[in-house]
């Protein structure tokens, strides 16, 4: 079971690494004032995407699989837990969201500004300290 939650957060580290730098990338869209430069942050973005989702696929099947051995018999009690699978579907959301946002640019459909996206860019990093204190804590 260690090597599980070992896995779990390797992968979890791997998909934040993605969430992070996702949003950055249309920062720098945004301001690109030139067709080569868009088409190169296109080729980032798919990429970044491709790789960020395989993390985070990893991270939902291992989570499940902690979930089944760990906390099934005790779910009701544990309102940390819900708490924290209901930040973890908001993630899920986000992440879908970065999807929309990459096949936007690609087509130049989005037309949000590079302040929009650095706004946008701060909700992993919420996410993450209440997952974590979350599942660290425990305080519900």
């Amino acid at each position: 079971m260690v090597w599980l939650k070992a896995l779990h957060i390797i992968f979890t580290v791997t998909w934040f690494a993605g969430l992070f730098y996702l949003p950055r990338l249309f920062v720098y869209h945004a301001a690109a004032d030139d067709a080569l430069g868009r088409v190169r942050f296109q080729t980032m973005e798919r990429k970044l995407f491709a790789m960020m989702t395989i993390g985070a696929a990893l991270t939902v099947v291992s989570g499940l699989a902690l979930l089944l051995l760990y906390w099934l018999p005790g779910l009701a009690e544990a309102g940390w837990l819900h708490a924290k699978l209901a930040l973890v579907a908001a993630l899920v959301a986000y992440h879908l969201w970065c999807w929309k946002i990459v096949r936007d640019l690609r087509t130049e459909r989005d037309r949000h500004s590079p302040r929009w996206f650095r706004w946008f860019n701060e909700a992993p990093s919420l996410l993450l300290i209440a997952i974590v204190i979350l599942a660290v804590v425990k305080p519900l």
